[in-house]
């Protein structure tokens, strides 16, 4: 029963997945401008959007777009830069100073479209005059040990960058620019998504102070004197399009439940919080609608599918390897205890959980009895941080490769009935 409900599983998360690949999604550019068109972006699906679109376009048109290793896409008129991810490299560095350069060169006549998706933020890299690349990398490191939610973590490097919060978009001007985004963020703000080279924010250098604070991270004196004296930019935000979110792809997951025979329920496309709570928040719910055969006005009578997107944070206490995906996973087993009708998923809509190659991972009832065939201690592998080994162990982890997208973490967890 359990390797039938894990099929069905797996098949309503490939379904989520699909709907937000831009293949599906791209509106066709029906006008062709007196000048150039450029095409540049970056982000994990920045090769595949940039594929897509060329598809797409009947007009000549040339550009660049910065991907993660691993995620390239063969184009025939844009460039495709492979860099590091999450922290950046000199890949990203110099493919940045190549946008700078296109950007900067064009005139009012052209057209500048910019594909921007998830992973953007340490693809897209060039910090502040006075900012060296190597401090850039020890903030960024620092920010991702700290469970900073990834709004926290975008206004912190928008702050200290050259091209982020708008003022990519002030280099392109008087350009006509317009932005395709896939958004993996909760909420779907433009200015968060990629950390808004094209958007401009609200935020205020109070708040980048606050974040510091509150993490303790800590940046040297001349920097921060660099930040005050580089306020972010100001102005109206125009001519940008979503063309994938977390909620489409909750939503075309929910119609394949329903198919299957599920009552699905979406909870949430911007669940945030330290991943090992969250997961104990759910299994604690999945539990209570178990006890209580209903959740709200949905009987129990057939198996409930509680859907969430959005993205958690995981503290970095221990040594071990896995990302946020497993770790909720893994707190979800430790709550539920060996529950027999209760099992699930958790991965990263791009693929990749964290450092490791694994998009996440799946549990259920026989997860619990293998851990405990095989004496792992469950809360020793959560206090350190190794979901990765935990699931490894227990032949749970999940592996999609690449999906060339990124509408930020999924997350399915199916009560069945008595």
């Amino acid at each position: 029963m359990i390797k039938n409900n894990k099929q069905q599983l797996l098949l309503i998360m490939e379904k989520a997945i699909n709907a937000a690949k831009p293949v599906h999604n791209f509106p066709k550019l029906l006008k062709k401008p007196k000048g150039e068109i450029y095409v540049l972006g970056a982000g994990k699906a920045a090769g595949s959007m940039a594929k897509a679109f060329e598809e797409q376009c009947p007009f000549d048109l040339e550009g660049l777009v910065i991907t993660r290793y691993d995620h390239f896409v063969k184009t025939k008129k844009i460039k495709v830069v492979e860099a590091s991810h999450p922290i950046p490299d000199l890949n990203g560095y110099n493919a940045t100073k190549q946008i700078i350069k296109i950007a900067k060169k064009t005139s009012k006549d052209d057209l500048v479209i910019f594909l921007i998706s998830g992973g953007a933020s340490a693809l897209l890299c060039s910090p502040l005059d006075g900012i060296s690349f190597d401090e850039k990398q020890k903030i960024n490191n620092e920010l991702l040990k700290s469970g900073a939610s990834i709004d926290e973590m975008n206004i912190v490097r928008q702050s200290i960058s050259a091209v982020k919060g708008g003022r990519l978009l002030e280099l392109i001007k008087p350009s006509n620019c317009i932005t395709y985004g896939i958004s993996d963020i909760p909420g779907d703000d433009p200015s968060f998504i990629g950390s808004g080279p094209t958007i401009y924010t609200n935020n205020d250098t109070n708040k980048f102070f606050e974040i510091l604070d509150n993490y303790k991270i800590k940046i040297s004196k001349e920097i921060l004197s660099i930040i005050k004296n580089n306020l972010l930019p100001q102005g109206i935000n125009e001519n940008f399009h979503l063309i994938a979110s977390p909620m489409k792809a909750l939503k075309a997951a929910a119609n394949l439940a329903k198919k299957i025979g599920f009552s699905p329920i979406i909870l949430s496309d911007k669940l945030e919080g330290i991943a090992s709570e969250e997961g104990k928040r759910m299994a604690n719910l999945a539990l209570k609608i178990k006890k209580e055969q209903h959740y709200k006005n949905i009987s129990l009578e057939n198996p409930i599918l509680l859907l969430s997107g959005g993205e958690t944070t995981v503290k970095v206490n221990g040594f071990g390897k896995g990302g946020r995906n497993s770790e909720f996973a893994l707190s979800m087993v430790n709550t539920l205890k060996g529950n027999k009708n209760i099992l699930g998923l958790s991965v990263d809509t791009d693929g990749i959980d964290g450092s490791e190659d694994n998009a996440g991972a799946f549990f259920s009832y026989e997860t619990f009895l293998t851990s405990t065939k095989l004496n792992l201690d469950i809360k020793k592998y959560l206090n350190n941080n190794d979901s990765f080994s935990f699931f490894e162990k227990t032949s749970d982890l999940i592996f999609t490769g690449p999906t060339l997208t990124n509408v930020n973490d999924f997350r399915a967890v199916l009560i069945l009935p008595n």
